[in-house]
C-alpha cells in the first residue's frame, strides 16, 4: 500500500487524462490549488473532476479489504468517504460543480457525458 501514489496513478488520472485528449476536451488543469485537491479542475466553468480509486474511497461492490489489519482499513476509508462528502458540500457551496468518477468508469461512455453535460459542451455543430 505505501506504494500506492495519491496522484499520477495509470488507473486513475492518467486514464482520464487519455480520455479527455481523445475526445479534444481542453480547458482542465492538475494541481489546482482548490478545496480537497481535484484531480482536474476546469476553472472556466467551475467544474472540480475527482477520479476515486475502488479501493481508496470504498466502492460499495468492488472495494475488497485485505484480511490482515481489517479494522484499519475499514476505520481509514470511512474517514476517505466522510472527508469526499465534507469536500463536495464545500465545493458546492462555493459555487463549483463536483464530479466524482469511480476508476472502474473511467471508459465508459457515461462518464464522457457526465463530463461534457458539466462543462456544457454540446456535440451537436
Amino acid at each position: 500500500m505505501a506504494q500506492v501514489k495519491s496522484r499520477g496513478n495509470k488507473s486513475t488520472e492518467l486514464a482520464l487524462i487519455e480520455v479527455l485528449k481523445a475526445n479534444r476536451i481542453t480547458g482542465w488543469r492538475r494541481n489546482y490549488p482548490l478545496e480537497g485537491n481535484p484531480d482536474f479542475v476546469f476553472v472556466k466553468n467551475r467544474v472540480a473532476v475527482f477520479v476515486d480509486g475502488c479501493f481508496w474511497h470504498g466502492h460499495p461492490v468492488l472495494c475488497r479489504l485485505p484480511e490482515s489489519n481489517k479494522e484499519y482499513w475499514e476505520a481509514k476509508i470511512q474517514r476517505n468517504r466522510a472527508r469526499d462528502k465534507r469536500v463536495n458540500k464545500v465545493l458546492k457551496r462555493k459555487g463549483w460543480t463536483v464530479l466524482r468518477i469511480w476508476e472502474h468508469d473511467i471508459y465508459k461512455k457515461r462518464t464522457l457525458t457526465r463530463i461534457k453535460k458539466a462543462l456544457q459542451i454540446n456535440d451537436c455543430p
